[in-house]
């Protein structure tokens, strides 16, 4: 329950998780509403009823966490917890935030890679695909299943269900990778309507930079070319001026086509919203994606620019060579990385982003903390999927148990096929995913005269979510029509797509449990480590989500 100026409201959910809202007034704030009774009046949930609820509650309740925000301390520190592969785990995530009170960007994902962007541009099959060198192929965007509406819509819901909202702990929606210039332009509108909701907007130059189309120092405006130069120097930095100019040139366009796009998501939150609260959104510039790793100099220069042009971020991201679910393997080189771009992000009040920040040791995170204050945000989502196989290995229910066979032998068809493949990248990197394990389990790794050769050695291993092969390739499973590994049934949004991902949505009880607890401890993890909670309260929460005999449990004690 929750109350606006207009009365009391219950959010109402039928067996087939329809939704409703219940207004227990006669009053019709919201559009197509029916009396239930002269005191009680019901609106469908839909998207323009989300949106005129939004501002109903905050106009009522400005510190109301119905919605996702964007306050001080989320736009300092926090955790990217992603949603790669479905959203299952969102009740962990609520669990965790309760139990160690403190919020963390509960939602992320990036459109319209994983998310779709436009439901209609996926019926009309007008969706582009997105690389994937590792597999060799494209893939439709939007492989998670969920469109950027409908997961807005949903993580509002989650919290509602759960109780969470009565904790009263601000929590944000990252609306992650959002793709500047390039091939981009004719649908950024679509992509600014679709991120309405998101209260934190990652922008990704990465578009636009690939067009290798630099600007000619001569075109840009001299007193941003100064501002920018003098804004570096009082962070301590001496600029080589080609280099300066250099990458002037090569970010010029990219950041004025970043500028547009930021004030189209200005302009579309101010058309939307009423109050403060509703409008304010965090930002976070990705710089992983120019050349090599990020100089400070590159990082204060880009950072100056965004506040010339009247952008300034909460969260920067560097480029620090991180390798996705492997540790750094020197803490003393990571701190040294860390704290030069920490050098420079301190003087200009911008945290540091982590991506590609899932699977890296306890003391690369303790590293990460120590150095920036818990001046961060580690992004993480491959981790959610991983999580979900150990849980789902485990299980004791037939049904989830024939899931979890199909799921690994998915995985390592996906392998056997692309070690011979006749796409060089392909072929090295399944390889990689073979070997790694075969090497940990101390078996011989030159495997690979046939097919049946490989399959065997495989084959021949325990079957275990632990190997490199099932995390590589586990996500690509969530939406690949009737579960096969043929790269022209990935990401399919047929029908027959929509019901392989039905399979996790319908698992066991017990198995969410077991998959809530995984992914509840490893938030915790991150927390302790990275200095964002302390460790009595770590330790306190673990031995709470220890005691929990069923789900119902760790869902009824959300709200406490």
């Amino acid at each position: 329950r929750f109350t606006t100026a207009a009365g009391g409201w219950t959010l109402w959910e039928n067996a087939a998780g329809d939704c409703a809202w219940k207004l227990h007034a006669s009053a019709q704030p919201l559009e197509q509403g029916a009396a239930l009774d002269a005191q009680s009046t019901v609106f469908p949930a839909t998207f323009a009823n989300l949106l005129k609820l939004k501002n109903l509650i905050q106009e009522h309740d400005a510190a109301s966490t119905i919605f996702p925000s964007a306050t001080a301390q989320l736009g300092r520190s926090t955790l990217g917890i992603g949603a790669r592969f479905t959203t299952l785990h969102w009740p962990a995530v609520e669990w965790a935030m309760s139990a160690l009170g403190l919020g963390v960007t509960a939602n992320q994902n990036s459109i319209p890679r994983e998310l779709v962007y436009d439901v209609n541009a996926m019926l009309e099959n007008r969706l582009d695909t997105v690389p994937f060198p590792f597999i060799g192929t494209n893939v439709p965007e939007g492989h998670q299943g969920q469109s950027v509406e409908g997961m807005s819509h949903g993580c509002v819901l989650s919290k509602l269900k759960n109780g969470f909202h009565h904790r009263r702990i601000a929590w944000s929606f990252n609306a992650d990778h959002q793709p500047i210039g390039g091939k981009f332009d004719v649908r950024e509108d679509a992509l600014v309507r679709g991120c309405l909701l998101a209260s934190y907007i990652t922008f990704d130059l990465s578009p636009e930079l690939a067009l290798n189309q630099p600007a000619k120092f001569a075109d840009i405006p001299a007193d941003i070319v100064s501002k920018t130069r003098a804004r570096v120097a009082t962070a301590g930095l001496t600029l080589d001026a080609p280099a300066f100019e250099k990458l002037l040139c090569t970010v010029w366009t990219p950041m004025q086509k970043m500028k547009v796009r930021d004030g189209k998501y200005a302009a579309a939150r101010a058309a939307a919203f009423t109050t403060d609260a509703g409008r304010v959104y965090l930002r976070e510039l990705s710089i992983d994606e120019l050349p090599g790793l990020t100089t400070p100099e590159t990082t204060a220069i880009m950072l100056a620019l965004c506040e010339v042009l009247g952008m300034p971020v909460n969260f920067v991201a560097p480029a620090f060579g991180f390798q996705k679910n492997m540790p750094y393997p020197d803490n003393a080189a990571l701190r040294a990385l860390i704290q030069k771009q920490w050098d420079v992000c301190e003087k200009f009040g911008v945290s540091i982003g982590f991506h590609s920040g899932s699977g890296k040791s306890a003391d690369n995170y303790r590293v990460m903390g120590e150095v920036t204050g818990s001046r961060l945000e580690i992004k993480t989502s491959g981790r959610y999927t991983y999580e979900m196989g150990v849980a789902v290995a485990q299980a004791k229910n037939a049904s989830d148990a024939v899931l979890w066979r199909d799921w690994y032998k998915f995985t390592l068809d996906m392998a056997v096929a692309g070690a011979f493949s006749a796409d060089a990248t392909e072929q090295k990197m399944a390889r990689t995913f073979i070997v790694t394990p075969l090497a940990e389990a101390k078996r011989p790794t030159d495997v690979f005269s046939s097919p049946a050769a490989t399959r065997a050695a495989l084959e021949a291993l325990p079957v275990s979510p632990e190997h490199m092969f099932f995390f590589e390739y586990n996500f690509l499973y969530v939406l690949a029509a009737g579960g096969r590994p043929e790269k022209s049934a990935l990401g399919d949004h047929s029908p027959a797509g929509y019901k392989q991902r039905a399979r996790f949505y319908a698992l066991s009880a017990e198995t969410q449990l077991l998959y809530s607890k995984g992914v509840a401890r490893y938030i915790v993890f991150l927390a302790e480590t990275t200095g964002l909670a302390t460790a009595d309260r770590c330790a306190a929460a673990l031995k709470l989500l220890d005691r929990y005999a069923t789900y119902a449990e760790l869902l009824g004690d959300i709200s406490k």
